[in-house]
């Protein structure tokens, strides 16, 4: 079965919110193809699914914010609804909610969306801690496979090319990454 959702559109509509990767209602009704109304609805009739955490409403001044720096979410500039935010533990808490197939394809590629953004801040943390040459080379290879993966899982690496800069004891790190489109089996 194909998936309905990929890495990159769900990744694509996570953005930061109080130091919080979230997803905006609107565009969690669209990734599981529901309307809006009926997510904000499922938060509604189950209030003990979603404690504080898991999902929280905008301000005025970060939906203004939102607007400005997404052109995605222009769309919300004129609603009198203030949008809703959901967390990661929001969006599993969701998932118990909504039952469909594609409810189902969705949850899963939020979560492994989630996943592979965990592991690539763990992959480069470890890269700034790693003083061997070996050891932060192979760091770079696996964050740029991960972010290769993220940004277009309908690619695959087939080099990677790296180069570190040390400056005022921080650690710079550039990764280029080459794709080739995967071949249908």
């Amino acid at each position: 079965m194909e998936s309905v959702v990929s890495f990159s559109n769900v990744e694509n509509k996570i953005i930061v919110i109080r130091n919080q990767n979230v997803i905006l209602d609107c565009d969690v009704a669209d990734l599981y193809g529901v309307e809006t109304r009926d997510v904000n609805k499922s938060v509604k009739n189950n209030p003990d699914k979603f404690p504080d955490g898991y999902v929280f409403e905008l301000q005025s001044a970060e939906k203004q914010d939102v607007v400005k720096n997404f052109h995605h979410l222009e769309k919300l500039r004129f609603s009198p609804q203030a949008p809703k935010a959901f967390t990661e533990k929001g969006l599993y808490m969701l998932a118990t909610i909504l039952k469909s197939e594609r409810a189902t394809q969705t949850t899963i590629e939020i979560v492994e969306t989630f996943a592979k953004l965990r592991e690539l801040a763990r992959t480069v943390a470890a890269l700034t801690q790693a003083t061997e040459k070996p050891k932060q080379k192979s760091l770079m290879q696996k964050s740029g496979e991960i972010i290769a993966e993220l940004l277009d899982d309908d690619m695959q690496v087939t080099e990677a090319e790296t180069s570190i800069e040390v400056n005022f004891a921080l650690m710079k790190f550039k990764q280029v990454v080459k794709k080739k489109r995967k071949e249908k089996e």
